[in-house]
């Protein structure tokens, strides 16, 4: 089996930390990072370092295209992408100044022709192998478009996980993904809900079951993490440690979950790598390290809910 991921925008995410924030004023860095940004991505470097063969899809553009492609080269990680015509990818500002301040770019228009090259890129796909798709669609691609996705994966026999909100998460459910990952807000959001309660997260994670998810990973912060399948319910911890890093810990967590049961992992271990790797990366200034994620799996402890 191999894992592909689709990143419909990624970007550059430019981390810029100042020792206080002077608006209207000089302000210098004391330390600025750039790394590839968008969630299949992420989800595909931490894959890499769990030794799980991947190959990065979706669209780049321009200058900052070439950099994000020539980064995961660097990494061992195979990309092919759809080159775009006009523009350049986006760049994201990551403003860290005592709290997080994130100016996000909007990305570049991308033709019908681009958008159904990336489709037929979909037709390499042999049975069995899983496609992440993970994100939010531009506004300049149609509504259906992760269901354009999602048709050619089914065609080619290959599975998919689903991870963005809204409609596309809703219309993708009637595919019958292999797993489903809202966060708690999300989940709210998409059944018009407030949900104050673990109970309120079950009762509406088993609503994405009944609507088609073969898995529902619900991601709770500080509170762990649901895996709902079946008729029955996991609650996992959180390890403990300092928050670091806001940006790829639910990307990490996918990454752990698929690359496990990918590579011969059961649902148990699965839940507990994924948990462990979202962890990891919360407490980096990057994605994981193989050494943190393996160390955390042993601290995470799951208990049968329902």
């Amino acid at each position: 089996m191999r894992i592909y991921t689709v990143t419909l925008n990624p970007s550059i995410d430019y981390i810029v930390e100042v020792d206080g924030l002077q608006l209207g004023g000089l302000n210098r860095m004391t330390r600025d990072l750039k790394l590839p940004g968008g969630k299949g991505i992420n989800v595909s470097r931490v894959l890499k370092r769990l030794g799980a063969d991947t190959t990065a899809m979706g669209f780049l553009g321009g200058f900052t295209g070439d950099f994000i492609e020539g980064f995961l080269r660097d990494e061992a990680i195979n990309a092919d992408f759809v080159r775009i015509d006009d523009g350049d990818t986006r760049i994201n500002i990551k403003l860290k100044h005592g709290e997080e301040t994130e100016i996000n770019g909007g990305g570049p228009a991308i033709t019908g022709e681009e958008a159904n090259a990336l489709v037929e890129k979909l037709s390499l796909l042999r049975k069995g192998d899983l496609v992440i798709l993970a994100g939010s669609l531009p506004p300049s691609l149609p509504g259906d478009f992760y269901e354009q996705l999602i048709r050619r994966c089914r065609m080619q026999g290959a599975e998919f996980v689903i991870d963005t909100t809204g409609e596309p998460l809703r219309r993708a459910l009637a595919y019958q993904p292999l797993l489903a990952k809202p966060n708690h807000h999300e989940l709210a959001e998409l059944f018009g809900v407030v949900i104050e309660t673990r109970e309120q997260l079950i009762t509406y994670g088993r609503r994405l079951l009944e609507e088609g998810a073969q898995h529902v990973l619900i991601s709770m912060a500080g509170e762990g993490a649901l895996l709902i399948t079946g008729n029955e319910v996991y609650h996992a911890n959180v390890p403990p440690g300092k928050v670091r890093n806001s940006v790829g810990a639910g990307d990490s967590m996918i990454a752990g979950f698929s690359g496990t049961l990918a590579m011969g992992g059961d649902l148990m271990e699965a839940f507990r790598a994924g948990v462990a790797s979202g962890s990891a990366t919360a407490f980096s200034d990057d994605l994981a390290e193989r050494v943190l994620i393996d160390e955390l799996r042993a601290r995470v402890s799951i208990v049968k809910v329902e």
